[in-house]
């Protein structure tokens, strides 16, 4: 399957470590051969690199891997094509607008038996994969029960974990939903996180030979939480989301956790 890449932090922040470690499962130890992609949020605009090739092989990947892009909210992902053909239109994450704001999501495995079952609305898939369309889904349920903006945006994304729930009944759903602000992690068979502040140390990629000392490259009062679906370093402590739980981050810190 694919595999899921979050950041939330207090301050803008790169993601150029993490992004090489993930960069490197993309066909060279890890099968996901069929696109990348990675959503930066910079104020209320966000930029959005994809590519249907390996991302091993994308000259885009290493323009995003070379250059330090800081942001508050990052979602990405590497993609092993299992419902929709490998394309541009299919390769996640995917955006759109909701209330005034962009919204990005990205999925990690299957679902069956939820074509007719997923009611229609204003938000429609562009490609042919399950994730758009479950992404789709997810917004029009929230223009149901929240017509206008909500004033409560934690008690929002805590509904939106509950629509994930019922997601995961027809498959695997873990996945990656952000307005730029909050970044909601859902579990449903492998989702793991960091969170990294003071006193910061070193840490060294799993996939690559690389050491990073985060000491050099931080603040005292910088909090950054990184949300991948397997641990990217080897020397630090990373927590697994239990299956059916979520996680809501807002700016580094987790404000909401429950199991569904």
């Amino acid at each position: 399957m694919c595999e899921l890449l979050g950041m939330s932090a207090n301050v803008p922040t790169d993601i150029c470590f993490s992004f090489t470690g993930l960069m490197h499962r993309d066909g060279r130890t890890g099968p996901h051969r069929d696109g990348w992609g990675i959503t930066f949020y910079e104020d209320r605009g966000f930029r959005t690199f994809k590519d249907p090739m390996p991302c091993h092989q994308s000259p885009i990947a290493r323009l995003v891997q070379d250059v330090p892009i800081k942001s508050r909210a990052v979602i990405g992902h590497i993609r092993q094509a299992n419902r929709g053909h490998v394309a541009l239109e299919n390769t996640h994450p995917f955006t759109r607008e909701q209330w005034g704001s962009f919204w990005t999501f990205a999925h990690n495995g299957q679902l069956s038996g939820y074509e007719e079952r997923l009611m229609p609305g204003k938000h429609r898939p562009v490609g042919d994969t399950d994730s758009e369309a479950a992404f789709c889904w997810l917004l029009n349920e929230l223009d149901q029960k929240y017509p206008r903006k909500p004033a409560n945006m934690k008690a929002m994304f805590q509904y939106a974990g509950e629509l994930c729930s019922r997601l995961n009944d027809f498959g695997i759903c873990n996945m990656l939903l952000s307005d730029g602000r909050y970044l909601l992690a859902y579990c449903s068979t492998s989702l793991h996180w960091i969170t990294r502040r003071a006193p910061f140390g070193k840490a060294r990629l799993i996939d690559e030979d690389i050491v990073i000392d985060f000491h050099q490259e931080t603040t005292p009062h910088d909090i950054v939480t990184v949300i991948t679906t397997l641990p990217l370093t080897r020397d630090e402590q990373w927590r697994a989301i239990s299956p059916r739980h979520y996680r809501l981050f807002h700016y580094g810190e987790c404000i909401a956790e429950q199991d569904i």
